[in-house]
């Protein structure tokens, strides 16, 4: 069953009930997590920080500009840009770019990832993928602000500000 974990001690207690003892503890644990990071901030960096700490790697699937605007949310700085600032940002170890929503069965097995994580706003869109791997909600909006996913958008003739 998936967590939703309240704030990063919480998360950081979850880590540890999902993990083995420490003397059985892989060598390499894979974190993955996804989204646009328009607009880096800080809280965005924090975020990051707080994944990297569940594991050995740090993957980041960032939107690309044409997934964003499929999804009817167009980012305000280039995938470039966000890649760019992603691939400078100690904590992650490799950014991948996000094409399409089904990709992420697929980059959970080719990277061997241990953990997928996502905000608590996507709660129970991945629970499908705790067959190959645990899912991890965080509760994210402290740190980084709210912003409606992409299956939220389409509900409502009123779309969310880019905002994280």
């Amino acid at each position: 069953m998936p967590r939703v974990c309240a704030g990063f001690g919480v998360l950081r207690k979850a880590f540890e009930m999902f993990s083995p003892p420490t003397s059985e503890r892989m060598t390499s644990r894979i974190v993955l997590t996804y989204g646009s990071f328009d607009l880096f901030h800080q809280g965005h960096a924090r975020l990051l920080q707080r994944l990297s700490m569940l594991g050995s790697e740090l993957i980041v699937g960032c939107s690309t500009d044409a997934y964003n605007e499929a999804m009817g949310v167009p980012a305000v700085t280039s995938y470039a840009q966000r890649r760019l600032v992603l691939e400078s940002c100690r904590f992650v170890s490799r950014v991948i770019a996000e094409q399409d929503w089904d990709q992420k069965y697929t980059d959970i097995v080719n990277y061997n990832v241990s953990v997928f994580a996502m905000g608590d706003e996507w709660t129970g869109q991945f629970d499908h993928l705790e067959d190959i791997t645990q899912v991890l909600y965080v509760l994210r909006g402290e740190m980084i602000g709210t912003r409606r996913p992409f299956h939220a958008v389409h509900e409502t003739p009123l779309r969310a500000v880019a905002s994280g």
